[in-house]
């Protein structure tokens, strides 16, 4: 298996890998399903355009007689290359036009249309003899000599089939007429091209297979790329770990410095602390200003005392304030009625004590 710096690449591709690869140029395809889609699609032209074929090919030999006999053989000689260039022209244009579109599609639907000029663009790398050498005897160069092997094998099993099957109707084809033998023959060889589409399609798809896994082979990372390209990607951890501390005490700074504006803490009677506000201006109900546990509900209370706001210890209704209340929220309803309670219990002690002053 491939490795970078000492380590394997065990992991797959994240999307942004293929992403940028597809960018590159550096995409799978499989160049021999394009060859085999353009030879199908050239036979079948062929096949179609044979008796236009014919036909032009007998016009223009007769073309050629009738312009044998005149007084001007160079303007002969013009006319009937002019025209010769014209007939082939009719004859290869539509085959050649389906070959190209053939081609295209059979690019495209692969590579889903991608078009990157990166490729073409020289690289130093690549005319190093040493890397050269390497890319001659490797895997790929080896892989492709077996499929050039396997086409061969192929191509000469199909002939040898097709000599062993037809060779006495070959034989016989030297008594027939000459139309006769000339349509016989062409119909075994559009038979043996035929096999050789279908021979070749089987190659092209398994290598249409192997293209695809050695493709995501090369892709693949090592553990300190994913590493590295998380850290481009989402940020360095150790410096998201720093902006999110800061982040928690500029909003524990900004929590703090409301708790003198607090109605009443509820404490438990170190653990939990909830500081909480009434303004029925503002607010429908109690509104949450600080909320904490142990050393943070020990600042709440220090901070809630020493600014004169009345500290209530209520063990049960301070807990249940700390889990399912939110800081600069109000708070539920289900705790209506013992916020309230405490809130008329605070007002007629001040009461008093103004009362008494």
């Amino acid at each position: 298996m491939a490795e970078s710096n000492g380590q394997e690449k065990t992991e797959q591709p994240t999307g942004k890998r293929i992403r940028d690869a597809r960018k590159e140029g550096n995409i799978f395809q499989s160049k021999d399903a394009v060859t085999v889609v353009m030879l199908f699609g050239v036979f079948y032209m062929v096949k179609i355009m044979l008796p236009f074929i014919v036909r032009t090919a007998r016009e223009c030999v007769l073309h050629i007689f009738s312009m044998a006999l005149t007084d001007d053989p160079l303007a002969a000689s013009a006319h009937i290359f002019a025209y010769m260039v014209a007939a082939v022209v009719k004859c290869s244009m539509p085959i050649l036009l389906v070959s190209m579109v053939l081609g295209i599609l059979g690019h495209g639907i692969q590579t889903r249309f991608n078009v990157s000029f990166k490729m073409l663009k020289p690289k130093f790398s690549k005319m190093n003899p040493i890397n050269g050498i390497k890319r001659m005897f490797g895997i790929k160069k080896l892989v492709d000599l077996a499929k050039n092997l396997i086409k061969i094998a192929l191509l000469l099993a199909l002939l040898y089939n097709l000599l062993q099957s037809d060779l006495i109707q070959v034989a016989r084809m030297i008594d027939m007429n000459l139309y006769v033998s000339a349509g016989r023959m062409l119909e075994l060889v559009l038979d043996l091209v035929v096999k050789v589409c279908i021979a070749f399609a089987v190659v092209a798809f398994l290598d249409y297979l192997y293209q695809r896994w050695d493709h995501a082979q090369n892709l693949k990372m090592t553990k300190q790329e994913v590493k590295e390209e998380y850290k481009n990607t989402e940020g360095n951890p150790e410096i998201k770990g720093r902006i999110r501390k800061v982040q928690r005490q500029m909003s524990m700074s900004r929590m703090m410095q409301k708790v003198p504006e607090a109605d009443v803490i509820v404490k438990n009677p170190t653990h939990f602390a909830v500081a909480l506000k009434y303004d029925p201006e503002k607010n429908g109900a109690p509104v949450v200003l600080a909320k904490g546990q142990d050393h943070v509900a020990l600042r709440i209370i220090k901070i809630g005392e020493e600014s004169g706001v009345s500290v209530v210890e209520n063990r049960p209704l301070a807990r249940a304030l700390y889990a399912s209340c939110e800081v600069d929220r109000e708070i539920p309803a289900e705790f209506y009625g013992a916020v309230a309670e405490l809130l008329v219990y605070i007002y007629r002690q001040s009461h008093r004590e103004d009362m008494f002053q």
